[in-house]
């Protein structure tokens, strides 16, 4: 909503409403539209309501009957994405994330375990011809209902998505270090290596200091991962050890135990360090549906969960960008080895 008086643009009030996602907010389209409103816990009785508030007199008339076919048809999609071929898919780069629902599930410890890949189509899908370059693009890859802890859970999710065809494994994958889906990639793809998101990272070291000095934390951390070498992130981490051992120890072994993991990001091009340093390509998605673990009235079945969440990421998905310097991952599938971001081959040319 815009406030279209006369005065200064600054003086002028602006509304925007907090239920759909930004990616969302101009579109009239229910693929859209009523996940959204189905996983913020809205009821279907209220839907029709919901839609006039957002989309105002343009918005679609709802009976049960048209909203019962629409998610009939939905569901049909869903178990055909669900039973697709993977063989002709890489993704060089996977995301993991496991997402809370506003709108709860039954057990309360379960959530949606979600896998995002950057890569695509690399050969066609009859298995014959050349290999083509991965498209760079954010897809989608594969999730289930299960605990965000549980290694079981992740395992049977990463098994599935193996079963269906997806045989060379992913370069790196990044994610939370609470997850138990670190010790279902060790065993499922044992050569992938591991990044530790530095979002969650930064988080959970700053719980474990005195708010007075999280600002000054934060930027010591900071000084790590915006290092322009793995040289100068390592000694800007030992300077952080030192400086803060002796005090605030829990919160030097939180970041020490995965210095390694922290740190993989060097070992790929500048271009992705950014993608590669956070979860964002998950976060992203479900900004407006998680966090929340107090049951609701209304809960959504598995069933419905599941289904919602397809369609949320594949309405999501049509804004998603290619990957930054997507160029690159053909090199990488090579095995081209990379130097604070910067291709072997490359360095060693400049030295020449």
């Amino acid at each position: 909503m815009r406030d279209r008086a006369e005065g200064p643009a600054d003086g002028k009030v602006r509304f925007t409403s907090a239920i759909p996602p930004r990616w969302a907010r101009r579109s009239r389209s229910l693929d859209a539209l009523l996940p959204i409103l189905y996983l913020r816990g809205i009821s279907t009785g209220d839907f029709q309501e919901a839609l006039s508030a957002l989309l105002g007199e343009n918005a679609p008339n709802l009976s049960p009957g048209v909203l019962s076919r629409l998610t009939g048809e939905w569901e049909t999609d869903y178990q055909r994405w669900q039973r697709r071929d993977l063989s002709a898919r890489r993704y060089v780069y996977v995301w993991a994330d496991g997402v809370y629902l506003q709108a709860r599930m039954e057990p309360q410890a379960e959530c949606m375990l979600v896998m995002i890949g950057f890569g695509g189509l690399t050969r066609p899908h009859c298995g014959h011809g050349p290999a083509s370059p991965p498209e760079g693009k954010k897809e989608l890859v594969g999730f289930q209902v299960g605990m965000r802890e549980s290694a079981q859970s992740w395992r049977e999710l990463l098994v599935d998505i193996k079963a269906r065809g997806l045989a060379v494994p992913p370069k790196i994958a990044v994610g939370d270090g609470a997850l138990g889906f670190w010790k279902a990639l060790d065993e499922t793809w044992p050569a992938t290596r591991h990044q530790r998101c530095w979002v969650h990272k930064t988080s959970n070291v700053l719980n474990k200091v005195p708010k007075s000095i999280q600002p000054a934390v934060k930027s010591d951390l900071r000084d790590i991962w915006q290092a322009e070498t793995r040289a100068d992130a390592e000694t800007a981490m030992d300077v952080f050890e030192e400086k803060y051992s002796a005090k605030y120890e829990k919160a030097v072994t939180c970041l020490a135990r995965d210095r390694e993991a922290l740190l993989a990001f060097y070992d790929f091009p500048a271009e992705h360090w950014a993608h590669l340093r956070t979860g964002n390509p998950i976060e992203s998605v479900f900004a407006t549906v998680r966090h929340r673990t107090v049951r609701t009235k209304g809960a959504l079945s598995q069933k419905t969960a599941r289904l919602m969440v397809y369609k949320l990421v594949q309405a999501a998905s049509k804004g998603w960008r290619r990957l930054k310097g997507a160029n690159h991952l053909p090199m990488i599938i090579e095995g081209v080895k990379f130097t604070d971001g910067v291709a072997d081959t490359d360095a060693t040319n400049r030295a020449a």
